[in-house]
């Protein structure tokens, strides 16, 4: 398994959106609602209507067999609104173009976010990258380490700031400062 980095840049994402939105409204939702609800891929892609609705996301989280009860962000309610216009609750979010209400697979979801990096020229991106995408920008606008422990379901808050690269950028900072006379 490849390691992945969080997209850091602000710009980057926004980017990123832009170029997926080109693309297909599907894989721009795909991307959008990983980087604002920090769900794992798997349960992202089984993501269904019904499980959307409202103002909160609910699902058993596929990993822990634990049941989430998540508020969705007012930009991500609002995307997901217009997204699921005309859809049946019972619609899987994310449909495969093979057959009938049937979800993308892990492989089509690396290759959209593989497309979109090459496109953008970042490196070490992958599925969990929308996961530790939304804890790095959490974390930075919240320093609330305990709460995103709790939101991503970690055992400790040292896996959390490993898992989100807060330990990496900071290492990198100071080595860019390290000097011997």
């Amino acid at each position: 398994m490849n390691f992945v980095q969080p997209i850091r840049d602000p710009k980057k994402i926004h980017d990123i959106g832009e170029f997926l939105r080109k693309a297909s409204e599907r894989n721009y939702m795909f991307f959008f609602l990983g980087i604002n609800t920090g769900l794992r891929i798997k349960d992202i892609l089984n993501l269904k209507v019904k499980d959307v609705s409202g103002h909160y996301l609910s699902l058993r989280e596929f990993k822990t067999k634990k049941q989430k009860r998540q508020r969705i962000t007012p930009d991500l309610h609002r995307e997901l609104k217009k997204y699921c216009a005309g859809m049946k609750a019972d619609e899987f979010l994310f449909q495969s173009r093979k057959g009938t209400n049937k979800p993308i697979v892990r492989e089509t979801a690396y290759r959209i976010l593989r497309e979109a990096a090459e496109a953008h020229g970042l490196d070490e991106i992958g599925c969990h990258t929308l996961r530790k995408t939304f804890g790095y920008h959490f974390y930075n606008q919240t320093k609330d380490i305990a709460l995103l422990q709790k939101l991503l379901n970690h055992t400790s808050q040292a896996e959390t700031l490993r898992y989100i690269g807060v330990d990496q950028d900071a290492m990198d900072n100071a080595m860019k400062k390290f000097k011997i006379s």
